[in-house]
């Protein structure tokens, strides 16, 4: 009669309830308990938080997998082991041939609020709700592990019980299973030869600092936002398996304050790199800096599978982007944003563009990056009208997020002084928002990424008529989402309320919401090129209430006239 184990290793997703109920299981059979996570801190000697953020994941493993032999080589022990100890074949088979194996489950709703009560108390452990979407995150990662989950001896759903009644059916199955379980000739070869899951459903393709994942049909890939950010470039650069030569385009004025800096995260990550610098402004944005581009590219002898890395602003982003795109019919790009107008719009959705002289963008393709990086203190060497970016965060509360909305009138004081916490977590939720749109319409195909163009036409307009030389990107964005507005209050669709909170908000950011001395009809020539026109109709973006938008191409010229004179006067 073969004996029951004498070690119950309990597993499963963080949140799914091994931490409370490995010790009740313990005290009632008269076992120790083991947590592998307070193993792996008592040998690092630090919070696995820090673990993760200075060493990175893959040394977190090795001390996991260590943690659990260790804790394995005790008897009468129930061990609640870590999340993902499942990754790994050979911990698999540590635990077959250790114990019985039981896996504790739960939605992703209940894991989120679970975590969410445990991080009032005390900090978590792991960075799972330090972004800005953690269900998805979380639905993620358990969808990729569970095939992984499902090979342990028995399940137990820990939805809707206590841990008390949790642990009751541990102890059952235990006493009923265990040893026959274990006897199984198959089991340990069972438990190890299951493929472990594709890096896409990973933390190695989610890793810490994601603030969302963009999914469109040509390809998905990950948006880091954090502070200081730029140094682990050449880190993330690996990680993505782009290992061949770089070559890093910017302007002059950030190729000067952080060229040097990107080139060395490169090469301390063994990345061959060299920098190609164009001269600051938006009319660097064209076909006849695009050739210099290339011809560059041909001197360094370029070929398929070396990387571009557009380090700079919105321009930067855009003309780098381009020709990532059209060079060699396609190089791997890399958008690392320094503006914050980049960080929250022109790296994120795969636009990029030159300018026509008669037209914004006029000349582009929809080209996905391999990842964006955005390194937010970059942002604290920026003059303060390099700031208008606001325009477009504040864009995407009103069209899509109340809360957003709300969070930037609470706390725009402490975001205008850059406080690291509050601005990465401002920039974070935007950037998910947008991503969430792009993620459902890639190439404007559906309308639903329409509404990302709240604001534009007219801003888009003004640049226009202007050179691009008066206003910035998001200057020009503010005015456009101010005669927005003003059209919606006269179409009877906004309320007076929203219209006047909106242009408090824009004018605290510092952002004007008027440019005088420009003629209406150089404007509604301007606008009349607009890529949104359709059989001669502006499709407008217009609101009803803040996070609901409507698409209109019926609105009257008077209306368009009316509103236009207010933001010119």
């Amino acid at each position: 009669m073969p004996r029951r184990p004498q070690r119950i290793i309990l597993t499963g997703f963080s949140g799914t309830g091994k931490s409370l109920v490995a010790p009740i299981v313990a005290e009632r059979l008269g076992w120790q308990v083991i947590e592998t996570d307070s193993l792996v801190e008592r040998a690092a000697g630090r919070p696995i938080l820090d673990i993760f953020r200075q060493e990175g994941e893959e040394r977190f493993r090795e001390l996991e997998a260590d943690a659990l032999r260790e804790a394995c080589n005790e008897s009468r022990v129930v061990i609640s082991s870590g999340g993902g100890v499942v990754l790994r074949p050979d911990n698999r088979r540590i635990m077959a041939e250790g114990g019985f194996v039981v896996c504790l489950e739960a939605r992703p709703e209940t894991i989120l609020r679970r975590l969410r009560d445990r991080a009032e108390e005390e900090p978590l452990d792991r960075p799972l709700l330090a972004v800005a979407d953690p269900l998805t995150r979380i639905r993620e990662l358990k969808a990729g592990r569970q095939r992984l989950y499902a090979l342990a001896d028995w399940t137990v759903q820990t939805d809707g019980i206590s841990p008390e009644d949790a642990a009751d059916e541990v102890i059952r199955v235990w006493r009923s299973l265990a040893a026959s379980a274990v006897a199984d000739p198959k089991r340990v070869e069972e438990m190890t030869a299951v493929e472990a899951p594709s890096p896409a459903a990973t933390l190695h393709a989610i890793p810490e600092g994601t603030a969302c994942v963009v999914r469109t049909a040509s390809a998905s890939y990950p948006v880091f936002v954090e502070w200081d950010a730029l140094q682990d470039l050449g880190r993330r650069m690996r990680e993505a398996g782009l290992t061949g030569q770089a070559y890093i385009v910017g302007d002059e004025a950030v190729i000067g304050r952080y060229g040097k800096q990107a080139e060395a995260a490169l090469a301390q990550a063994d990345i061959p790199v060299a920098s190609f610098t164009v001269p600051p402004g938006e009319a660097s944005k064209s076909l006849e800096t695009a050739s210099a581009i290339y011809d560059w590219l041909i001197e360094q002898r370029a070929e398929r599978g070396h990387a571009v890395v557009a380090l700079g602003g919105g321009m930067v982003t855009d003309l780098a982007g381009f020709v990532a795109a059209t060079y060699a019919r396609g190089l791997p790009l890399v958008h690392v944003p320094t503006s914050l107008l980049a960080m929250v719009d022109a790296a994120i959705g795969g636009k990029v563009a030159v300018n026509h002289p008669r037209s914004k963008n006029a000349i582009g393709a929809f080209y996905q990056p391999r990842f964006v990086l955005a390194d937010v203190s970059t942002l604290r060497t920026l003059p303060p009208r390099e700031l208008s970016g606001w325009a477009e965060a504040i864009k995407h509360a009103m069209i899509l997020d109340a809360d957003l909305l709300a969070f930037f009138e609470e706390h725009v004081d402490a975001v205008l002084r850059l406080e690291p916490g509050l601005t990465t977590e401002a920039i974070q939720r935007s950037v998910a928002i947008k991503a969430t749109v792009v993620s459902e319409d890639e190439r404007e195909e559906t309308g639903r990424r329409t509404i990302l163009n709240y604001g534009h036409t007219v801003g888009h307009a003004i640049e226009a008529v202007t050179g691009y030389e008066r206003f910035r990107h998001g200057e020009a964005d503010a005015i456009g989402m101010t005669a927005a507005a003003a059209i919606s209050k006269r179409l009877g669709l906004l309320s007076a309320d929203v219209e006047e909170r909106q242009r408090e908000l824009l004018q605290h950011f510092g952002l004007p919401t008027s440019a005088e001395g420009l003629g209406r009809e150089a404007v509604l020539s301007a606008m009349a090129l607009d890529k949104k026109v359709r059989a001669g109709a502006i499709r407008w973006v217009l609101l009803e209430e803040v996070g609901r938008t409507v698409l209109r191409d019926d609105v009257p010229r008077r209306v368009v006239e009316e509103a236009l004179d207010e933001v010119l006067a």
